[in-house]
């Protein structure tokens, strides 16, 4: 339903006027702006004049409230209706005070502290005057080559669309007319964007119709279930047509099959991009296809601008559907209510106390934390003890750069280090620091100065890692392993024969080879965000007990890509019974498992699962099966278990997965504390997408299976059996 006041605009505005509200354009075009906006893409030369720049509808990189309140009082002293500014930006893991990557949120398996992370994030960007964030990304990813993989929850249909509701609550809350704490959210990239032929960013996506619909599509559902506002389309093609004019996907799946009546805006020049795909043979084609597809507004590009008052003006193109884009955008204007308040939660004196707040901090540092993920831990060696002399070694031990990409305003400046983290846990200068290399270069000084060092401590901690450049958009990398200079290093230090703690910052599951047999403990920190230091530190000295675990498989070897979890058994798979040595799917120099597993993640605890039952062997399509199991901790100190479940379709209309996660609970133990755990399963819990995408299930065996990991379960089988009904 579109509000009066929508509705009457639109009835006010001349074709000129509302084709300038489909177009958003960057901070430096406006004036009133006190800086150059923070521009993410590449640049280009638009052929805009001053009227466009009065009439526009958006506005992309603009922050700070005294900035924004300043070109909205511009604006609206130039534009003939007093048609406010929408102001959008990447708030992604943060504004000012930033989070974890959410890759690294995904490991956490905290949905609440992802939903309050987001909650922090609009908060400081709403304050700071921004209206609609370009978050969450949703994108199903198998491919730790692709850069973007830091922007995703991971490989898990199921459990990224939990993140996508907890975010987009997170972001908006009930009711952004009222609440000027949240901003609008914008979930993206649709669609398919993660399956990119070689992991590499921007790349051909080629899938089957119904593996769009079972594992890319559903987080995106998830977060229209949650009221999302906006839409925005990905720069891949699917099916052979670029997303940003695939009417299929925006006219056919979002408007019709699913209801949605919210924004969609282009990616980066995404319109234009058009002419390379091949699709369109220039920008007045491009400007017709993209609209005609959907697609509301244009980001950086002025295809629509240049080209769509002639395209209405030959007949070619009918303004019915300019109207429908131009009343969705003023709608979420109304919706924001800029209309009633144009600067909305813009207040600067406010801003000052909100942002970076004491409150933020703790709340990243707390999320960090569960979100880092034990990979390895041999003989113990950690949690580390205060009395213990350190040696830190490495690129990153006094190093800003653990933010990630998509930090935007996040300073370097006001991350906790790792050293300034592990030097508040230990007495004065029991801390030994030495650099040993760069992220990429590494000299015989440098690396003879941090094995002297090594020789002095009792145990070593290596702070090692990429670039946060080396990760995503346009961070996509055919070697994932660490860079030579830091494998050169950790062997040098091994010699040493001290124990080797092992500290990872990275954007994606890498390649460990040159890093694992080197390493007694292994510690996933990814980009751990502001706190990063601090959470580490908590981690490390055992004031945090390790809870995090693997939602992106990491490969053995680059060569096994793509690795994951929920993959489809052949009809010759390695392992079966009856299997031949040779004459199976298997590698000749590799396994087919992953170094680590989805789910994985050790603790400094153990856990033990036991009694697994079932309610009923068998059940319809109205029975509740209740599966109940035992988990018990027993190890010496409490810790949080990250308890999965999962089923498997044995026989089903098309190839079914060997494993989908169907639940999961963060639950926390004291040593030898044993808790009976319940989940409920129906019907629905087993549909699927059928060769004719009829979504729903088969009468069969399915097996039930709950553990610490997608490989570490007991299991239990049952029966869905059909009614008369049904027959």
């Amino acid at each position: 339903m579109k509000s009066n006041k929508a509705i009457e605009l639109l009835a006010k505005m001349t074709l000129e006027e509302k084709i300038d509200q489909l177009m958003q354009l960057a901070t430096p075009f406006f004036k009133g702006a006190s800086d150059n906006g923070k521009i993410t893409g590449p640049m280009v030369h638009l052929k805009v004049d001053v009227k466009n720049v009065q009439n526009a509808g958006s506005v992309l990189g603009a922050s700070g409230a005294e900035n924004i309140i300043s070109i909205q009082k511009k604006h609206l002293e130039e534009n003939r209706l007093g048609i406010p500014l929408l102001f959008m930006s990447d708030v992604v893991h943060g504004y000012k005070t930033i989070f974890p990557i959410p890759l690294a949120i995904g490991c956490s398996w905290n949905i609440d502290l992802a939903e309050q992370s987001a909650k922090i994030a609009a908060k400081e960007a709403a304050v700071s005057g921004i209206h609609v964030t370009f978050a969450p990304m949703v994108d199903l990813v198998r491919d730790p080559r692709w850069g973007r993989v830091m922007e995703s929850t991971g490989e898990d249909p199921f459990l990224n669309s939990m993140f996508a509701k907890a975010q987009v609550k997170g972001f908006q809350g009930k009711d952004l007319k009222t609440n000027l704490d949240h901003i609008a959210a914008c979930v993206k990239h649709f669609a398919g964007y993660g399956a990119a032929e070689g992991g590499r960013d921007y790349n051909t996506v080629n899938m089957s119709d119904r593996e769009l619909h079972e594992n890319y599509l559903p987080p995106f559902k998830n977060a229209i279930n949650a009221g999302v506002k906006m839409i925005m389309s990905s720069f891949n093609i699917v099916d052979g047509i670029p997303a940003t004019a695939n009417k299929y996907l925006m006219r056919n799946i979002l408007r019709e099959q699913w209801g949605f009546d919210g924004v969609i805006i282009s990616d980066w020049g995404a319109v234009k991009e058009l002419i390379s795909h091949g699709v369109a043979s220039n920008e007045r084609e491009a400007a017709l296809k993209a609209l005609e597809a959907g697609t509301d507004i244009e980001m950086m590009t002025h295809c629509y601008t240049e080209n769509l008052k002639n395209l209405v003006e030959s007949g070619e193109l009918d303004e019915s559907l300019i109207d429908e884009a131009v009343i969705r955008i003023l709608q979420l204007k109304d919706d924001l209510g800029l209309f009633e308040n144009p600067y909305r939660g813009a207040d600067i004196k406010r801003e000052q106390k909100v942002v970076m707040s004491n409150s933020h901090r703790k709340a990243a540092r707390e999320l960090a934390a569960e979100s880092c993920v034990l990979l390895k831990n041999e003989k113990n060696v950690l949690p580390l003890e205060p009395m213990q002399k350190i040696a830190l070694i490495g690129p990153f031990v006094d190093s800003g750069d653990i933010l990630g990409q998509w930090s935007w305003l996040g300073s370097t400046d006001d991350a906790v280090t790792i050293a300034a983290g592990l030097s508040k846990k230990v007495k004065k200068n029991e801390v030994l620091i030495s650099k040993g290399s760069d992220i990429t270069m590494i000299t015989e000084d440098l690396k003879k100065q941090a094995v002297e060092t090594a020789k002095l401590a009792d145990v070593i901690v290596m702070a090692v890692g990429e670039h946060s450049s080396m990760s995503g958009e346009a961070g996509s990398r055919s070697n994932i392993q660490l860079p030579e200079a830091q494998l050169e290093l950790l062997k040098a230090i091994s010699t040493v024969g001290k124990p080797i703690v092992t500290v990872l910052f990275n954007g994606r599951p890498l390649d460990l080879h040159g890093v694992i047999e080197h390493s007694d403990a292994l510690l996933e920190a990814w980009y751990p965000g502001t706190e990063g230091g601090n959470a580490i530190g908590d981690i490390l000295f055992g004031d945090q007990n390790p809870s995090g675990k693997l939602t992106m498989s990491f490969p053995y070897s680059a060569g096994q890509i793509p690795v994951y979890y929920n993959h489809y058994n052949t009809g010759r798979p390695k392992g079966a019974p009856d299997a031949q040595v040779r004459y199976v799917s298997q590698y000749l120099d590799s396994p087919n498992d992953p170094l680590f597993p989805f789910g994985f993640g050790l603790s400094y605890t153990t856990f033990q699962y036991s009694n697994l039952k079932l309610s009923k062997n068998q059940i319809t399509k109205t029975d509740k099966l209740i599966v109940s199991f035992n988990v018990k901790n027993t190890g010496s100190v409490s810790g949080k278990e990250i308890v999965q479940l999962y089923i498997s379709d044995t026989v089903g209309e098309v190839v079914r997965p060997v494993k989908e996660l169907k639940g999961f609970k963060k639950i926390e133990l004291d040593s030898n504390e044993e808790q009976t755990i319940y989940f409920e399963l129906s019907e629905v819990d087993l549909r699927y997408f059928h060769s004719n995408l009829a979504y729903k299930s088969d009468p069969g065996t399915f097996i039930v299976s709950v553990g610490s990991s997608s490989t570490e379960v007991i299991e239990l089988s049952f029966q869905l059996i059909p009614t008369k009904e049904d027959q």
